[in-house]
């Protein structure tokens, strides 16, 4: 069973999900259904993966009520600004095939354009009307986030950010604490690839009879974190699933918090 998180305005998500980013929208409806019917209840796509539709199909197809299924979408970079935001979201919705959005992120700050404030304020709207569960956003660092707090009402439920073993985000993690924002790690494993041929991480690996990717699975639940690992292969997902059924020791969590290198895999937002 997968725990849930509680999100600031009480509104329960499941710690663990399953992404779709780089997914077509065929792969991601095989995807959603896969994990749906191993026991995933959560589903995190964006207006710009372009597979809205395909995870929609995949959670109506799946014989649950929609409200078993927490599904989250985000606005795409070109949709900053009030009005954009508030159309990019009709959009998104028709592209489900759903009534509403569990929760609904700001996909990139965009500093340059300095628009995701007027962005927020749709996000608020949205809230407000009922049409979204909960909002946040997704790669705001610290100064994003206080001008937000600063000149807006609703505290973001949420923020996902690149996290990992190898980027720990240990100040931005505690900025969320302190103004009860959920962390949500995107890239969890770093790509693959280098972390999870790690030393460490193939030690505890070999130590706990698990799979590199579950020990790394493991440390972002025990850390709190919300987790979304993305797969198209069976396989994967079902592995990925399966990181209830055993608990890294005090010492082991804090060997992995020592690999962390300021490793990041993708764009830094201020720079994107």
């Amino acid at each position: 069973m997968v725990p849930d998180i509680v999100l600031n305005n009480d509104v329960r998500m499941p710690q663990l999900g399953i992404g779709v980013w780089r997914a077509s929208d065929g792969e991601a409806a095989d995807a959603v259904a896969e994990a749906l019917r191993i026991g995933y209840r959560s589903v995190d796509t964006a207006a710009m993966y372009g597979n809205e539709p395909g995870v929609g199909r995949a959670v109506a197809a799946s014989g649950l009520a929609r409200d078993q299924v927490f599904v989250t979408s985000k606005v795409n970079n070109p949709d900053h600004g009030y009005d954009q935001a508030l159309h990019a979201f009709d959009v998104s919705l028709a592209r489900l095939g759903f009534e509403y959005v569990d929760l609904y992120l700001i996909h990139w700050p965009q500093p340059r354009l300095n628009r995701y404030v007027d962005t927020w304020r749709a996000q608020e709207k949205l809230y407000a009307d009922g049409r979204v569960r909960a909002i946040g956003v997704s790669n705001f660092q610290v100064s994003h986030l206080r001008r937000l707090l600063d000149e807006t009402d609703v505290v973001p439920a949420l923020n996902q950010i690149e996290l990992h073993p190898y980027l720990a985000q240990t100040e931005l993690r505690a900025f969320h604490a302190e103004h009860g924002i959920a962390t949500e790690a995107w890239s969890p494993l770093a790509k693959g690839g280098a972390l999870l041929r790690d030393p460490v991480i193939t030690g505890l690996a070999a130590k706990y009879g698990r799979t590199p990717a579950q020990v790394v699975l493991r440390w972002h639940i025990q850390q709190g974190n919300v987790v979304i690992p993305k797969s198209v292969h069976a396989d994967r997902i079902a592995e990925n699933f399966d990181v209830f059924g055993f608990e890294l020791a005090a010492d082991d969590l804090a060997a992995i918090n020592d690999l962390d290198r300021d490793g990041r895999t993708g764009p830094h937002p201020d720079m994107s």
